[in-house]
């Protein structure tokens, strides 16, 4: 009997031991899955191709009609590609002569390569052939469309008066541009006074 009831527990004690070590395989596989599930995904936040000193010209027929410019420009391949600039860009537009008409500046960047957009933010100032500054923290820079614009505060300052408003559009040269909820005072011509 006694021989009997030591059978019994190293049976129950047999039993116990493997479903204790199933589990312990079962939670280092999962150990393990995660892991790899965190590489893979930390591989896919990690940029594909990073280029320091970047300078891409537009041009036609020889003329330089754009310069964008940066120091650091990161590529990552997703869903939808992007390019981040995260020191900042420049962007000089040039007239029919290769003259330099205007210029954005931002201190970060997003260019979505499908959409044809860049998104400048963080002391965005973009100035006209005009000496006319626009001074923002967010711009959308519409490549198919030709036009910039932005839903935020803004402020543009002329040789005659300085403009506020939240949001604004023009041409991507800021040749042509509004505001959008203009605010401060403002310089109106009487047309009966020429």
């Amino acid at each position: 009997m006694k021989r009997q009831s030591n059978l019994l527990s190293l049976h129950f004690f047999l039993k116990k031991s493997i479903a204790i070590l199933f589990g312990l395989a079962m939670l280092l596989s999962c150990q393990t899955d995660l892991e790899t599930i965190e590489t893979i995904t930390a591989k896919n936040e990690e940029p594909t191709e990073s280029i320091y000193d970047l300078k891409i010209i537009q041009s036609s027929y020889a003329s330089p009609k754009v310069i964008i410019e940066a120091p650091l420009m990161e590529r990552y391949d997703v869903d939808d590609p992007f390019m981040e600039l995260p020191e900042g860009l420049e962007v000089v537009f040039f007239d029919s002569l290769m003259k330099p008409s205007s210029r954005i500046r931002a201190n970060y960047a997003i260019s979505y390569d499908e959409r044809n957009i860049i998104e400048a933010k963080n002391d965005v100032v973009a100035i006209n052939e005009f000496n006319e500054k626009l001074n923002t923290e967010h711009l959308i820079w519409d490549q198919n469309e030709k036009i910039i614009y932005s839903e935020k505060f803004v402020k543009i300052t002329t040789e005659t008066e300085v403009l506020y408003g939240e949001g604004f559009e023009s041409d991507e040269r800021f040749e042509k541009w509004k505001i959008k909820n203009p605010t401060g005072t403002f310089t109106i011509e009487d047309p009966s006074t020429k």
